[in-house]
């Protein structure tokens, strides 16, 4: 299965396809956490009674939220497009694939925060507001603390998700893993170019998905 010419397609273009992927996840990871854990945290405040609950900026919130998730990844990636020439000069390559991946990450991740927002023992809150602390204090002293090994967890779900959907970046000429392995693999037959990058990429998952376990697990212990 793996023979020379194999081997000289790998040698001569997977690493510049992995680096493709970790440009593309790494931008839009960074971002959806960034914009994204905003997002998520102003749905939890403004869905608890004991902050700022605000009906109606919660529900508008939560439509865009749900409209952007509402998309299938590839659907959403040419709906874009015009955004992407915006935003970066063109509709095809790693950039423009990125933007799309931006936004999918940035109403993926929102909700995810959301919901570690919202595990938090709301006994704790109850306590620390009693004790008359500022909220700037109550949130980076208990709210965040609290809830981060529920984030740590989402930004592992988050990142594990866009490697998979960073597969259909090749739609636009973006590149990467995913995109070499059906090209190769689909289009051109060489089944032993498809077998070395499905592993790769269990691999790297599994990596990802060890360190985020293991973040988790300390946060949980502070």
């Amino acid at each position: 299965m793996i023979d020379q010419n194999t081997i000289e397609i790998l040698q001569s273009e997977l690493l510049l396809e992995l680096g493709r992927t970790f440009i593309m996840v790494g931008v839009s990871t960074l971002l959806g956490v960034m914009i994204g854990g905003l997002l998520g945290l102003l749905l939890y405040l403004t869905s608890s009674d004991l902050f700022f609950k605000n009906k109606w900026l919660n529900r508008i919130t939560g439509v865009i939220v749900n409209m952007i998730r509402s998309f299938p990844y590839i659907i959403l990636l040419i709906v874009l497009l015009p955004l992407s020439a915006v935003i970066v000069g063109t509709k095809i390559g790693t950039a423009a694939a990125t933007v799309p991946l931006t936004i999918a990450a940035i109403a993926f991740f929102a909700r995810l925060a959301e919901g570690a927002f919202s595990e938090v023992d709301r006994g704790v809150l109850e306590a620390a507001i009693a004790s008359g602390a500022r909220l700037s204090l109550i949130f980076k002293d208990v709210l965040f603390v609290e809830a981060l090994p529920g984030l740590i967890r989402s930004i592992t779900i988050t990142i594990i998700s866009l490697i998979g959907y960073s597969a259909m970046a090749g739609t636009v000429g973006g590149g990467g893993i995913g995109d070499f392995a059906i090209r190769y693999g689909y289009h051109r037959y060489e089944l032993g170019v498809m077998f070395v990058t499905v592993i790769v990429i269990i691999v790297i998952v599994q990596l990802i998905q060890w360190i985020g376990d293991k973040l988790a697990e300390r946060a949980m212990k502070r």
